[in-house]
């Protein structure tokens, strides 16, 4: 068991170099929105959620009250109920209280490489959990840090800590292009995503470009088979 738990801690090794930083992002952001240190390294146990704290950070400094920064995160985090969804097969034959821990610690970043890493077979749960403590440990750390050095640093995007995440994101894609149409895929998102983004669209254009490429993807490979067959 214990050297399951280390490989996952080796594999969740990409995720660590861009939580870091991103929590240190985090932790700055939080320290100047007046959150005490308690509180925001709190986020970072009990929410461990990236996009969720930063848009919460934000709103606590700029004085919103309980209920739109619930709403908002809890909007923000919806994703999480299909990326649950989608991985909910591969965890047949555990407990309950194993599976609630699993999706308490699941964010994109865990869910790129576990899907990675289920997509064949069924890999040790002490591995599984070994990515998932690791991650959430690498932003308890980065999001403390930041909150300590809050104080010395006038604004974050100088220091380019933005590039981290992604960065991490480009870490976690390049493993699990295994076929052309993969490639295909990532570089047809690229391109939606960049186009809609220059012609002025919101972050939606992310959603889109990933719904667009993902369908085309999925008939070009059903095409394929049906080809090959």
């Amino acid at each position: 068991m214990k050297r399951d738990f280390l490989r996952g801690v080796r594999q969740a090794l990409p995720i660590v170099l861009g939580y870091i930083p991103v929590g240190f992002a985090y932790g700055v952001l939080a320290q100047k929105s007046g959150l005490g240190l308690m509180n925001a390294v709190a986020m970072s146990v009990i929410v461990f959620a990236g996009s969720a704290q930063l848009i919460g950070a934000g709103l606590f400094g700029a004085g919103a009250g309980p209920l739109a920064l619930i709403a908002t995160t809890f909007v923000v985090n919806l994703r999480h109920l299909l990326m649950s969804a989608a991985l909910a097969p591969k965890l047949r034959g555990w407990k309950k209280w194993q599976i609630a821990f699993f999706g308490y610690e699941l964010t994109d970043e865990t869910f790129a490489l576990h899907t990675m890493r289920m997509a064949k077979e069924h890999p040790p749960m002490a591995e599984t959990f070994g990515v998932n403590v690791t991650a959430q440990f690498s932003w308890i750390v980065g999001s403390l840090a930041g909150y300590l050095a809050g104080g010395q640093i006038a604004d974050v995007r100088p220091v380019g800590l933005d590039y981290a995440l992604p960065a991490m994101f480009i870490a976690l894609l390049v493993p699990q292009i295994v076929k052309p149409v993969y490639l295909m895929m990532a570089v047809l998102a690229c391109v939606i995503s960049v186009s809609l983004s220059l012609l002025g669209f919101s972050q939606s254009h992310v959603i889109a470009a990933t719904v667009i490429a993902s369908t085309v993807g999925l008939g070009v490979e059903q095409w394929m088979n049906r080809s090959s067959s």
